[in-house]
This record gives C-alpha cells, sequence and structure tokens, in this order.
C-alpha cells in the first residue's frame, strides 16, 4: 500500500516540474540552445542505457538527471563550429567507418575536440539500417562520453534515435 502511495506521490511530483519546467524551456532555449539540447540528449541516453540495462524505475530516473546534468555542462561549452564538426564527423562514421573506427573532429580555435566510433550495425526489419556508436567529446581536457544509435533516412543522411 505503501509503495502505491509513493509512486503516485513520485508520478504527480514528476509532471509538476516537467510541467513548471516546460514554462521556462522557450526563454532558456532562446539564452542558451547548446546546454537545453545537451540536457535532453543527455537526459535521453542516461535513461535509455538504465532502462536497456534492466534498471527499475529509481535508477532510470537516477540515470536520466545525471545524464541531464552532464549533456547541459558539455552542451554549454561547444559552440556552433564545435557542433557542426561533431556532426559532420558523426555522419563520416555512420556511412563509411568499419564497427570500431573513429571519425574524430578537432577545433582548434575552441580547443575542443572529440570522435564518434561506431560499434554495431543492424538492419531492422523494415530494411532501415541502424548503427550503436559511441561518441567522446573533449572539453577542457575532461572526456565526456556517451552511447546511442544512428539509422539511416530515405534521403541517405543518418538521424539519431531518441532513447
Amino acid at each position: 500500500m505503501r509503495l502505491g502511495i509513493a509512486r503516485r506521490t513520485g508520478s504527480a511530483v514528476a509532471i509538476v516540474l516537467c510541467l513548471t519546467g516546460c514554462a521556462t524551456i522557450q526563454q532558456d532555449v532562446e539564452n542558451n540552445p547548446k546546454a537545453v539540447l545537451g540536457s535532453l540528449l543527455g537526459a535521453g541516453v542516461g535513461a535509455g542505457i538504465a532502462a536497456i540495462a534492466g534498471g527499475g524505475a529509481g535508477v532510470i530516473v537516477a540515470s536520466a538527471l545525471a545524464g541531464g546534468l552532464l549533456g547541459g555542462a558539455v552542451g554549454h561549452h561547444l559552440d556552433s563550429k564545435d557542433k557542426q564538426m561533431a556532426a559532420e564527423a558523426a555522419q563520416r562514421a555512420f556511412e563509411s567507418s568499419p564497427s570500431g573506427q573513429a571519425s574524430a573532429w578537432d577545433n582548434p580555435d575552441s580547443g575542443h575536440s572529440g570522435s564518434v566510433t561506431p560499434t554495431k550495425t543492424y538492419q531492422l526489419a523494415t530494411g532501415q539500417y541502424c548503427r550503436m556508436y559511441t561518441q567522446t567529446i573533449n572539453v577542457g581536457n575532461e572526456p565526456q562520453q556517451s552511447f546511442g544509435t544512428a539509422c539511416r533516412q530515405p534521403d541517405g543522411s543518418w538521424q539519431i534515435q531518441a532513447s
């Protein structure tokens, strides 16, 4: 009985936090879009990894929060050139790098660098090709690593999938 009440209370708190957070998202996106995008992607990746690993609801929520904080911190520091170079490296990696081979980028102007390494390639039942990958971004000599999946789109581009 107490567990049911705790779950309902936790769900209600999460909904309230999400709704109040939505009120400021537009302002945050306008003021610092890199941090917001990094937070969202980090939270999704964190929750996805915990879910795949079979973690319970608490572990998934904690992983989403940790991923969001880490992603926001990294995203806050990347400039538009860094993001462009990272995206180009990712497209190269998904398109032509064998599994295990990194596609690297380095921005001498910001001092930031990173790499994208495909780890597994597979085909969905629909015929669409997807690649799992590891991404490392170096900001201030501190490497930050994330994991994800990208799938080839009908136009030939690769799109990172939401976790």
